[in-house]
C-alpha cells in the first residue's frame, strides 16, 4: 500500500518546531505532545492538491524525491540484519512528509522567513533486538525548511536533522540514524532497478475517484553495516526493503486499518501483499499485492489470488490492542504456501501513532520446493479504527 497512513497525521508539538500555522498544542501532564488532526487547515474540497487518478509515468533519479503538489509522502526502509554469529535484529527507518496547506495556497507573513514552511516532516526508527526481546521505537518532527528536514532526488537524499537516507553513489544509499539507546549506520546497494507496484506505479486504495497513490519499491538491496545498542556495536549483514509513496487520498468508510507484509525470500524473490480490513471482519476488493521474481519480473496479484488465514494473536500489555502474531499463507496461482510468525511478539509502536510493525519469519514451499523468507508486517486500527480519524 504502503500505509495510506496512520501518518496522514500532523502532529502538534509542543516545543514549536512545526510551522506557525499550527494552533497552540495541548500537551498533557507527563509532557507528551497529543495528536492534532487539523482538518480545516489539511482537508481539499477543492481538490487543490494533486490527485493520482491512472498510471504516471515514474523518472529516475527524479522522482525519488519530494512531490509537493500531494498532501502526503513517506519514505519507508525496513530490514532484516544479523551478525556472523547469526544474532538477528531487524529495524524500521521511515520519514513522512505531509502539506499543511496546497502549494498554490500563499501565508500571509509580517516578514519572510526561511524558517517559515507549509510542509511538515516526521519519523519513525526502530531497532528490533531479537536475542535481547528488546523493542526500541523513536520519533521525530521538524518543519520543512531551514534545512531541518526535505527530500530531493538528484543527488537523492532525505533527512530530518542527523537522521537520513544519502546517495553515496548510484544505487547505493547510507542509512544514519540514532537515539540515546540505539544507532545504526547502513550501507545499502540497490541489485534490481525500481519495482512499479500495483498497475505500473498507479496503486487504488478504494473506490472513490482519487483515492489511489504512486507507488514503488526497491527489493532485495544488500545491506552492510552496524548497529549500536547501548555500548554494543555490532557488524551486521542482511537485506532491506524501501517503499516510496505519494498521494492525496484517505481510507474509504468502513476500512478500519491495513495490514502490510513485505517478504524477501532467499532465492532472491520477493512478494508485498496488503489487505485493507473492514469493520465486518472482510478484506477490501482494492486490497493488492505483487510477486517479484529474481530478475525482476513483477506478478500482480489481486485479492482474489491469496488466502490468509490467522493462527494465533498477541494482546498489547500497553495499548490492550489485540494483533495477530502467526499467518498461514496461500497462493495458488504461485505454488506457494508459507507459514509465518513474528520474531518478537512485542514490537508495537507507542508514540504519537500506536500500530505494530516488525521482523518477521516465514517459511514453506513453492512448487515443492522448500523455502524461506525474512521481512516485516505493518498492522494499523487494531488499538484505534482509522477510518475516523484518516
Amino acid at each position: 500500500m504502503k500505509r495510506l497512513s496512520v501518518f496522514v497525521i500532523i502532529l502538534a508539538v509542543s516545543v514549536g518546531v512545526i510551522v506557525t500555522l499550527l494552533t497552540q498544542p495541548q500537551v498533557t501532564a507527563t509532557g507528551k505532545a497529543n495528536v492534532e488532526w487539523l482538518v480545516s487547515e489539511t482537508s481539499d474540497t477543492d481538490n487543490r492538491f494533486s490527485r493520482v487518478y491512472s498510471p504516471t509515468e515514474m523518472v529516475f533519479p527524479r522522482d525519488l524525491g519530494s512531490h509537493d503538489g500531494y498532501q502526503t509522502e513517506w519514505w519507508y526502509y525496513t530490514g532484516n540484519v544479523e551478525t556472523t554469529s547469526d544474532r538477528p535484529f531487524g529495524f524500521q527507518f521511515t520519514i513522512f512528509r505531509r502539506a499543511l496547506t496546497p502549494p498554490t495556497a500563499t501565508i500571509a507573513t509580517e516578514q519572510s522567513s526561511n524558517w517559515r514552511s507549509n510542509q511538515v516532516y516526521f519519523a519513525h526508527f526502530t531497532i528490533s533486538d531479537v536475542e535481547k526481546q528488546s523493542f526500541y521505537p523513536a520519533e521525530r518532527f521538524s518543519r520543512g525548511a531551514a534545512g531541518l528536514a526535505g527530500a530531493q532526488g538528484n543527488p537523492y537524499r532525505i533527512w530530518l536533522e542527523d537522521w537520513s537516507a544519502t546517495e553515496l553513489a548510484p544505487g547505493k544509499v547510507q542509512l544514519v540514524a540514532k537515539t540515546d539507546d540505539v544507532a545504526l549506520n547502513l550501507m545499502l546497494q540497490e541489485t534490481l532497478p525500481p519495482i512499479l507496484q500495483g498497475d505500473h506505479g498507479y496503486s487504488v486504495k478504494g473506490p472513490e475517484l482519487g483515492n489511489a497513490s504512486t507507488y514503488y519499491s526497491i527489493v532485495q538491496q544488500q545491506t552492510q553495516g552496524t548497529i549500536t545498542v547501548g555500548e554494543e556495536i555490532f557488524a551486521v549483514t542482511g537485506l532491506t526493503w524501501k517503499d516510496h509513496e505519494y498521494s492525496t487520498s484517505s481510507l474509504s468508510p468502513g476500512t478500519i486499518g491495513w495490514d502490510w507484509f513485505s517478504l524477501q525470500f532467499d532465492q532472491g524473490t520477493s512478494l508485498m501483499l496488503y489487505l485493507l480490513r473492514r469493520e465486518d471482519g472482510s478484506i477490501a476488493p482494492d486490497s493488492s499485492g505483487t510477486f517479484i521474481s529474481a530478475d525482476g519480473t513483477v506478478q500482480p496479484l489481486d485479492s482474489q489470488d491469496w488466502q490468509l488465514q490467522v493462527l494465533d494473536t498477541w494482546k498489547s500489555p500497553t495499548s490492550q490492542a489485540e494483533y495477530p502474531c502467526q499467518w498461514h499463507l496461500s497462493i495458488p496461482k504461485l505454488g506457494l504456501t508459507l507459514t509465518g510468525k513474528p520474531l518478537m511478539a512485542n514490537q508495537e509502536l507507542n508514540l504519537s501513532t500506536v500500530y505494530w510493525e516488525g521482523a518477521v519469519n516465514f517459511q514453506g514451499y513453492q512448487a515443492q520446493t522448500p523455502v524461506q523468507a525474512k521481512g516485516y508486517v505493518e498492522m494499523t486500527g487494531y488499538a484505534q479504527r482509522l477510518d475516523q480519524v484518516l
